[in-house]
């Protein structure tokens, strides 16, 4: 899978899409095509809520955290949708998490997991995929 970048800015989304093609990403792009930044959906603030309590027992802070930036991409290897979510840990000092939250397809009952955490990034630091 090549590398894709694109700037994502506070309260933005950008999504490489994993499902039928028409479903959100109308006519200009394809499964695995990146869209267009766009505002945060609804969608992703209740996936980054509900798993917020998971999050924090992983990272073992009683602090709260804001979620800041939001991106997704699918996986290869598994179906559903990857997100990767930058995490504010509310110390006042910009220290953020990276968390990948992977939703099975609706279809199969939407469950949520998180699926892996990168500690010891900044504000700054740019979403990857890992």
């Amino acid at each position: 899978m090549s590398e894709a970048k694109a700037e994502v800015g506070a309260g933005e989304v950008m999504t490489e899409v994993e499902h039928e093609c028409g479903d959100e990403c109308g006519d200009e792009c394809g499964v695995g095509a990146w869209t267009k930044v766009k505002p945060v959906t609804l969608e992703v603030i209740k996936i980054c809520i509900e798993v917020k309590t998971r999050i924090e027992k992983i990272i073992d802070d009683s602090k709260t955290f804001i979620p800041l930036l939001y991106s997704r991409f699918p996986s290869q290897f598994e179906k559903g949708t990857n997100y990767f979510v930058k995490v504010l840990v509310d110390h006042g000092d910009g220290v953020c998490v990276h968390v990948k939250i992977h939703q099975a397809p609706i279809c199969n009952g939407g469950k949520l997991r998180v699926t892996g955490i990168l500690f010891d990034k900044t504000f700054v630091d740019p979403l990857k995929p890992f």
